[in-house]
């Protein structure tokens, strides 16, 4: 059916499809406290396989993230999107842009691919987290349709149900940002078990201390997982 064609049921079987390969996609998980926010991907490559293009987490600002699960490609095209929408913000306003701004400019553009013809939804999800600058950390999630939801703690793709029902059962919102940084990882270790290790995951923060989204190198991340 073509994209822009509902059917008797009122359902837009490409955008179905589309969420269907956020769902097949690599975990990813992002959590806040009342102060921080930290990002923890899954991470399947082969031993032969260089870093460049197996990048599940990426920088949009100086204080905003985003992990993502689904097409690689097609999150490219949003980051780079929301990357400039940032610093179109600092030009015109002369501050940083939210997450909320940033997200729903992101789900604005992801709107627009599911009611063209000639085009196809982006079949990748976003959980963008960051924070404001009035010192409000935020985690937003977005889906191929254009909408978002807001959350303390959630999880896409894959492994994403069972993550989801951790998160639920152990999530604490007064954690320390100690505590914030080991809990994604904890979640991953749940699904992945003795394959968790600091070339199967990509871990990354933005911490109250200095607001500074950082992605942390092999050593910073077997040093983490050390410590589960």
């Amino acid at each position: 059916m073509a994209i822009t064609q509902f059917s008797p049921e009122g359902r837009l079987f490409q955008v179905e499809y589309a969420i269907e390969a956020v769902r097949r996609g690599t975990t990813a998980i992002v959590c806040r406290n009342k102060n921080s926010v930290v990002f923890a991907v899954e991470k399947k490559s082969s031993e032969l396989q260089e870093v460049l293009g197996s990048e599940k987490i990426f920088k949009i600002d100086d204080h905003i993230g985003v992990a993502i699960a689904g097409l690689t490609a097609d999150a490219r095209v949003l980051v780079d999107r929301a990357r400039v929408q940032a610093q179109v913000n600092l030009l015109n306003y002369d501050e940083k842009i939210t997450v909320k701004d940033s997200t729903l400019n992101i789900c604005e553009y992801l709107q627009l691919f599911t009611q063209n013809a000639g085009v196809r939804p982006f079949g990748v999800s976003l959980l963008i987290g960051g924070i404001d600058p009035d010192g409000t950390p935020t985690v937003i999630l977005t889906d191929p349709s254009g909408a978002n939801w807001s959350y303390k703690a959630f999880a896409i793709g894959s492994g994403s149900a069972e993550a989801r029902k951790y998160l639920e059962e152990n999530y604490n919102e007064d954690m320390s940002d100690e505590e914030l940084k080991l809990f994604p990882l904890k979640t991953l270790k749940e699904l992945m078990g003795d394959n968790l290790n600091k070339h199967t995951c990509d871990v990354a923060y933005v911490l109250q201390d200095d607001r500074k989204f950082n992605l942390l190198a092999l050593q910073e991340k077997e040093e983490l997982i050390a410590k589960l």
